[in-house]
């Protein structure tokens, strides 16, 4: 269908923005001094969405249509997103505080946009009578193959004195420089304009008997009454401390093998983004797989899949390396999109369908908030302490650093806390097999 396709494009760009710069920034971060803030810039995508996300879907339900506000939010992050670009390109030691400054502004007008995305294809499904278990999932699909281009695209794309080329060798290339932010910019703006052509749809306003709560969106605070729900938020917390965790070392950890002489030539280390990037196929595999598995078994045995998959992911990378242990860093990859997408597509699926119509919006905001906001905030800080007292940074002031140190130990600390928290949920959450 024409609508899908459009929603698709949408989807594809939107998460494309993200994937230019998501796992590979920390690899940028460490040769550009600012390794040791590296936990801090995942938390700041998690402390604004503390804030941002309910705010802009509040706005979405009821005062401003969605589409608007994500081009708007798109032009503003994409403009913040450029200058990023312009402090890295401008030194080889950005100023600290205006490098801060300008990706926190960034992450507060993107964060929102992905519950925004989720909102518009919903909304436009359900006006259509699409139904969301089948539709929403073939157009989430495009969003993982958007961020798996950008990802291989800077991977590859390199420019050296003026000449811009393709390469699997090298440390000019974007997965190691600020040009990343540049492509994760223009690509924002792309979306920006492209938003003003996907169909409006009309707002869920309150009555005109509304009280002033209603008016504000503190209605949609009603869905704390709903005890499984806010079991599911708080799991979503915990989960959100799991990705944002693997976004921001696992590029790292595989580049780091490029200091140990053992391995150091490997295709592997040197394409930390490329390895990476088999995450996203996989995660684009696993979205056509929830339907069935939905309407199958449940949405707590889907959810339950995912926390388990996370302590595999974690467990393999603690095992595997570039060279013979290849195959398991290849493994963590594959089970990366059953860990994601089993608890992301299936958790919103799972909100739309348990909160009402007039507060869809509001109810993907305060999901973002949990898992992409209090879950990222502190899961990356936590997850910095163990970094740091495991790993240091290796060279750097300009040059390439490398992440090393007993890294092993770091990735069993996170298996084994997945796997206690797939545990606490299966014995805890309880719903309806038909949810």
């Amino acid at each position: 269908m024409k609508i899908i396709l459009r929603l698709s494009a949408m989807s594809f760009l939107e998460f494309a923005v993200w994937g230019a710069y998501l796992t590979s920034m920390s690899n940028y971060m460490g040769s550009a001094g600012l390794g040791m803030l590296i936990p801090w810039f995942f938390a700041i995508q998690g402390l604004v969405c503390l804030i941002t996300p309910p705010v802009i879907g509040i706005l979405a339900d009821r005062y401003i249509a969605p589409v608007h506000l994500l081009s708007a939010c798109q032009l503003m992050a994409g403009v913040s997103m450029g200058m990023c670009w312009w402090l890295g390109y401008s030194s080889p030691m950005p100023d600290k505080v205006m490098f801060t400054v300008m990706y926190t502004l960034s992450s507060a007008f993107f964060m929102p946009t992905v519950a925004l995305s989720n909102t518009i294809a919903f909304r436009v499904m359900r006006s259509r009578g699409i139904d969301t278990v089948k539709g929403f999932p073939r157009i989430r699909v495009w969003g993982t193959i958007g961020f798996i281009c950008a990802m291989v695209f800077v991977n590859f794309a390199s420019l050296d004195n003026g000449s811009f080329t393709f390469t699997s060798v090298g440390t000019n290339r974007f997965q190691f420089e600020y040009w990343q932010f540049l492509v994760s910019a223009i690509i924002s703006l792309m979306l920006a304009v492209y938003s003003f052509t996907l169909p409006y749809v009309g707002l869920a306003k309150s009555g005109s008997g509304a009280s002033l709560a209603d008016k504000l969106g503190f209605n949609a605070l009603g869905i704390f009454r709903n005890k499984q729900i806010v079991v599911f938020f708080i799991f979503s917390i915990l989960m959100g401390m799991c990705v944002k965790v693997t976004n921001a070392y696992a590029g790292p950890f595989i580049t780091s093998f490029m200091a140990d002489p053992e391995f150091a030539t490997s295709f592997g280390a040197s394409n930390a983004t490329l390895l990476t990037s088999i995450s996203q196929v996989s995660e684009a595999c696993c979205i056509l797989l929830i339907p069935f598995f939905m309407k199958r078994y449940g949405v707590k045995v889907v959810l339950a899949i995912s926390m388990v998959a996370w302590a595999l992911r974690f467990g393999s990378f603690g095992l595997g390396n570039p060279g013979e242990g290849l195959w398991l860093l290849i493994f963590s990859m594959i089970v990366y999109g059953v860990a994601f997408d089993f608890f992301n597509i299936a958790g919103a699926v799972y909100l739309e369908r348990e909160t009402d119509k007039s507060i869809t919006a509001s109810a993907q905001g305060l999901w973002m908030m949990m898992s992409n906001g209090i879950g990222a905030s502190v899961g990356t800080v936590l997850a910095g302490y163990v970094v740091e007292h495991y790993c240091h940074w290796q060279g750097g002031k300009g040059s390439m650093a490398f992440l090393v140190g007993d890294w092993s130990s770091v990735w069993y600390a996170f298996a084994a806390f997945a796997a206690v928290v797939s545990i606490l949920f299966i014995l805890i959450f309880r719903t309806e097999r038909q949810s």
